[in-house]
């Protein structure tokens, strides 16, 4: 792919990979430039979110992303927090992040995942006003729908390896195959 061809595909939106009754919806922040050329989710090759799931047991072997359209048979699904392109994830605005998250709120109450899963804590804590929210389970619930952050599967993110990554991923897998709770109440 060309730097032009990657540049003509900057504010492009990429379809989500969505339909009711999921186990977990992988949000991301907003797609890359090459996702957004190829209309596939976390196209960049040193994006670790593919290998990651099938590391955590989401996928019996790594998906590629051209793939993508296989995780509804594990009733798995992606979306992103701002729709538009970006070469960087930096140059959304705070406001941006704010509507994504009205946006993607509206998403989770019409599909009702189980899991809505936020890859990018920072993102999830602008996109839903929760500055000390860390990876891991959140207190806040959209109708039944619990929400769990993720680290950033991106390259860029040092922070965390694939291993490390994909035992956080795990812990998710683990919670959504538990029976949801019945305590009567709604979320």
């Amino acid at each position: 792919m060309t730097p032009e061809e990657l540049q003509a595909a900057r504010d492009r939106v990429v379809p989500d990979v969505v339909a009711g009754g999921l186990r977990v919806l992988f949000c991301g922040i907003n797609p890359g430039l090459l996702s957004a050329a190829t209309g596939h989710h976390f196209a960049r090759p040193g994006n670790r979110f593919w290998p990651v799931l099938h590391l955590s047991g989401f996928t019996p072997r790594r998906l590629a992303p051209a793939e993508q359209q296989e995780l509804l048979a594990y009733r798995l699904g992606i979306t992103n927090v701002v729709a538009r392109a970006t070469a960087r994830a930096d140059e959304l605005t705070a406001q941006e992040l704010v509507e994504g998250g009205r946006i993607l709120t509206d998403k989770v109450e019409r599909l009702r995942p189980q899991w809505l899963a936020v890859v990018g804590v920072t993102a999830y804590r602008t996109a839903f006003n929760e500055r000390k929210a860390l990876i891991g389970p959140q207190e806040r619930t959209i109708g039944r729908t619990r929400i769990w952050a993720l680290p950033n599967p991106s390259g860029l993110n040092a922070h965390w390896t694939a291993e490390t990554m994909a035992a956080e991923f795990a812990r998710l897998r683990a919670a959504a195959e538990s029976p949801a709770p019945d305590d009567g109440t709604q979320r």
